[in-house]
C-alpha cells in the first residue's frame, strides 16, 4: 500500500506542476484552488507512504516521477521539444525510480 500511495503522490506531484502552468495562463481562483488541492493530495500522499517506506528512497521516487511526468506533461500539452536526449534522461530518472523499489 506504500507504493501505491508513493505514486499517488507522484501522480499528484505532476498534476501540481501542470496548475503552475495553468495558473501562469488563467489567473483565476479555480486554478488556484487545482493547485493547492493537487500538491496538498501529493504531500498527503507522501507523508502516508513515509510511515513504511525509507526516507531517501521515498523522496527520491517522489521528485522522480514529479520531475519526469512534469517534462512527459510539457512535451504532450505545452509544446516543449521533444528531443530524444531529453526522452533518454526522463526513462533514466524513471529507470532509477524503479531501482530504487527493486532494492527497498
Amino acid at each position: 500500500m506504500a507504493w501505491t500511495s508513493l505514486i499517488l503522490a507522484g501522480l499528484f506531484e505532476m498534476f501540481g506542476v501542470a496548475m503552475i502552468n495553468k495558473l501562469h495562463k488563467d489567473k483565476n481562483w479555480k486554478s488556484v484552488a487545482l493547485l493547492i488541492i493537487g500538491f496538498g493530495a501529493s504531500f498527503f500522499f507522501l507523508s502516508y507512504s513515509m510511515e513504511t517506506l525509507p526516507m531517501g528512497t521515498a523522496y527520491a521516487v517522489w521528485t522522480g516521477i514529479g520531475a519526469s511526468g512534469g517534462a512527459i506533461i510539457g512535451m504532450l500539452l505545452y509544446n516543449e521539444p521533444k528531443d530524444w536526449k531529453r526522452i533518454i534522461f526522463i526513462a533514466m530518472v524513471l529507470g532509477a525510480a524503479v531501482g530504487l523499489k527493486l532494492v527497498s
